[in-house]
């Protein structure tokens, strides 16, 4: 063990983040979990040995990928991308099916499924801070950057957006920040805009969603005219805000968490806050600014291009999913399934979010590692003149 955290290498404040973010997320995903493991006929110490696993597991992932240079996911970047278009169409045609979505595929013998999404977003952010970084030279060139760049963002939006808008559109975003970041035109960014416009609206109105967004929007937009079992969610989110207070009611002592149907997963804010009040919510938020802050430190700081544009993207794509989370559980957006990162329940998609986190200390240690050797170095010349004198 001691050898391990010897081992450890990177800003030391993100795995500060993510082991705190780790202990929260145990103690959230307990006091929300009871009437989950009570439909499944098991106890919540069982589900919360399978969070603790993932966790754990994730943690491991998050070792290993930082332990890896980071230059070398460059060169997967593009396996990447033509692994995940297809996982994608895979994904619309033969995965499993909820809400009349279909985002996950089963893993065959392990009784586990993860969303295609998560791998996009990662081959998505690498494969555009590879070319990016490639093509400074001649960013302004359509045929070797522009269509390569805009085909990339537009199909993966398209695929990923069928049947998951609100994760499909924040890819987007933070796609469009890394070409801002990268150099690319006004012009030619104001075209990619329109091209995911013109995709946003055929799934909009003909996608096999198109019902349930028009009436999340609608209900967001005039609460007072919704549907009470359409505004549920949402309302018993803001309930459990309202009532936590200053402080809250304390650790396991919520009340709409026997209501809440994703009351560990999508709605996990508004339990927290519940339980620990108007200060455990503001604590969260200063967490993930200072994970920002400390990410966008990396970036201003990485020697090369590519690892500044992967840092950002990847940090870029942790922090918005973030925010949008909470920002729905307050209900300053309608109703998505976007997961709070390392503090939601979930599978698969805790260990993606930990790959990120680790490729960014990847980052962070080609910016440390250098500064060792130079000091080595003085320090071996100043003992070979001492030995000569």
């Amino acid at each position: 063990m001691k050898q391990v955290l010897n081992n450890v290498r990177g800003d030391k404040w993100i795995w500060l983040v993510v082991i705190l973010l780790s202990i929260i997320s145990m103690l959230s995903v307990y006091s929300s979990i009871g009437t989950l493991a009570y439909k499944s006929g098991v106890s919540p110490e069982f589900k919360l040995m399978k969070h603790f696993f993932m966790i754990i597991g994730g943690i491991v992932l998050m070792y290993i990928s930082h332990k890896i240079d980071y230059r070398y996911y460059s060169g997967i970047s593009k396996l990447l991308m033509y692994i995940t278009i297809p996982l994608l169409f895979y994904t619309l045609i033969f995965g499993s099916r909820l809400n009349e979505a279909s985002r996950w595929i089963a893993i065959p013998g392990t009784g586990l499924s993860f969303q295609t999404s998560d791998l996009a977003k990662l081959a998505l952010i690498t494969y555009l801070a590879r070319t990016l970084s490639r093509k400074q030279e001649n960013i302004k060139n359509v045929k070797e950057s522009f269509i390569p760049i805009m085909s990339a963002v537009c199909m993966v939006f398209a695929l990923i957006a069928w049947a998951n808008m609100s994760t499909g559109i924040m890819l987007f975003g933070v796609s469009i920040l890394l070409l801002i970041i990268g150099r690319i035109s006004v012009k030619q960014i104001g075209v990619v805009c329109l091209g995911g416009l013109i995709v946003l609206s055929c799934i909009v109105a003909f996608g096999p969603r198109h019902t349930l967004y028009a009436t999340r929007i609608e209900t967001f937009l005039h609460p007072e005219k919704a549907d009470r079992a359409k505004s549920f969610q949402s309302d018993h989110a803001k309930i459990a805000i309202a009532t936590g207070g200053v402080f809250g009611k304390g650790l396991g002592n919520s009340n709409e968490v026997n209501y809440l149907p994703e009351a560990y997963s999508d709605e996990i804010y508004a339990i927290i806050i519940e339980q620990t009040g108007l200060t455990g919510g503001i604590v969260l938020i200063g967490i993930y600014l200072f994970l920002l802050y400390r990410c966008i430190k990396i970036v201003t700081k990485a020697p090369k291009a590519f690892g500044a544009l992967l840092a950002a993207g990847l940090s870029f794509s942790l922090t918005i999913q973030a925010f949008a989370n909470m920002a729905v559980a307050a209900g300053l957006g309608p109703v998505t399934g976007v997961p709070l990162p390392l503090i939601s329940m979930g599978g698969t998609s805790i260990l993606f979010t930990s790959i990120a986190f680790g490729i960014i200390l990847s980052v962070s240690r080609d910016i440390d590692e250098p500064k060792k050797v130079v000091v080595g170095e003085i320090r071996e010349a100043g003992n070979q003149q001492i030995s000569m004198a």
